[in-house]
């Protein structure tokens, strides 16, 4: 007789669920919170230094949850087998939620358990979307498995330097989680771009090119892997270049003009857009003709921010039996979040002057973006499937 469960709700009935609804909470409450602590607003004692908080938040806070919801229900799809759900799920949130709190209480708790809690929370992860994956035998997606590790890795560099057991580590972590993000986005953009296209779009056919895949992630690889070394100059801008051009052949291969009439398909493939500029940005940077923080903020803000909106909106209808088509207030905020990594990234080289000013311009419009998110899709993700399906 299976135990009743105490979080026997839709909200925790997938993971999907629970994690997309973190993940826009947080997407509002770090980023406000950042804004209050960079202009000296809001002062608090934490465990991390405001600089590396906020890109830890937004990467293994923010992005991890986005991770979680995507690979928990992926998974379950993927393998036939049930992954987290009901109490088990709810406290894997939790252990996500006292990652980003207790930071806060470093004065309180000690410092070791703050890093133990937040460093626990991707290897528990691992864990569970491996055990279906190698039950069912589907070995090449313990892929993702990998890749969340490396995350830990990263994770784990940038504690060691905040325990002061190491010297320089937490900007090669925080380098190493951007770098994982991104290749788990590449790879999962091979699988979904052509079946989310193809289901979009009438008349459709897209058959994915094994040459342009190979070029496309390896050549990504070795330009992280050069960043990692601290290589720049020359060969960091010649493999950072082509890694651009094979990434936009193969997105090209997918596109179909038409997509830009769907809300769903052109944000995948604006966000897509962004990683390429990324790449471009990069080369430019490594001969220092722009700071390396625009490059960056292409890549997240850009690259992981307008892919995991779009990812979000698309994986909570499908997976809740609605039909696949957003709202006029969800593609007003696909354009919202592409105008904050316009104004993140792009003005501040034409305008640098103005730095400043359109910073705190592409922060409202992230904050709009999700806002928006957050109100249509509460509902959505709180309630049980609209065809009384279980998930």
């Amino acid at each position: 007789m299976n135990k009743p469960q105490i979080f026997a709700y839709p909200l925790f009935a997938l993971g999907f669920r629970a994690f997309f609804a973190l993940a826009g909470l947080s997407a509002l409450a770090l980023i406000a919170l950042w804004k209050s602590i960079h202009d000296g607003s809001f002062t608090s004692v934490n465990y991390f230094p405001s600089t590396i908080w906020h890109a830890h938040e937004m990467l293994l806070g923010y992005a991890s949850a986005v991770i979680a919801g995507f690979l928990l229900t992926a998974v379950k799809n993927w393998t036939g087998e049930q992954t987290l759900h009901g109490d088990k799920l709810a406290g894997l949130c939790l252990l996500w939620i006292y990652g980003r709190l207790l930071p806060f209480y470093s004065g309180i708790f000690p410092d070791a358990l703050i890093a133990l809690i937040d460093l626990s929370f991707l290897p528990v992860l691992a864990y569970c979307i491996a055990k279906p994956i190698i039950k069912t035998g589907q070995f090449k997606n313990l892929l993702f498995a990998v890749l969340l590790i490396m995350m830990t890795l990263g994770n784990t560099l940038i504690h060691l330097e905040i325990l002061k057991l190491s010297q320089h580590t937490a900007w090669i972590g925080l380098s190493l989680v951007v770098a994982m993000i991104i290749l788990m986005i590449l790879v999962i953009a091979g699988r979904v771009f052509p079946f989310f296209t193809e289901r979009g779009l009438t008349g459709v056919l897209i058959l994915p090119n094994p040459l342009f895949e190979i070029l496309a992630i390896s050549s990504a690889v070795l330009m992280f892997l050069l960043q990692l070394m601290q290589i720049n100059g020359s060969l960091l801008a010649m493999v950072a270049i082509f890694a651009a051009v094979a990434n936009a052949v193969r997105m090209l291969n997918w596109y179909d003009r038409r997509v830009w009439y769907v809300p769903l398909l052109w944000v995948l493939y604006t966000g897509y857009s962004w990683i390429i500029l990324g790449f471009v940005l990069t080369a430019l940077a490594a001969y220092n003709w722009i700071s390396t923080t625009l490059a960056l903020h292409a890549f997240t803000v850009g690259g992981i921010g307008i892919l995991t909106l779009g990812m979000m909106a698309r994986v909570a209808l499908g997976h809740t039996g609605r039909a696949l088509r957003v709202s006029n207030a969800i593609a007003l905020a696909f354009v919202l979040i592409n105008l904050a990594t316009l104004f993140r990234v792009l003005i501040p080289i034409a305008l640098p002057q103005w730095y400043e000013q359109v910073v705190y311009i592409s922060t409202l419009a992230w904050l709009a973006a999700f806002s928006l998110f957050v109100l249509i899709y509460a509902p959505i993700l709180t309630t049980a499937r609209v065809d009384g399906k279980e998930g």
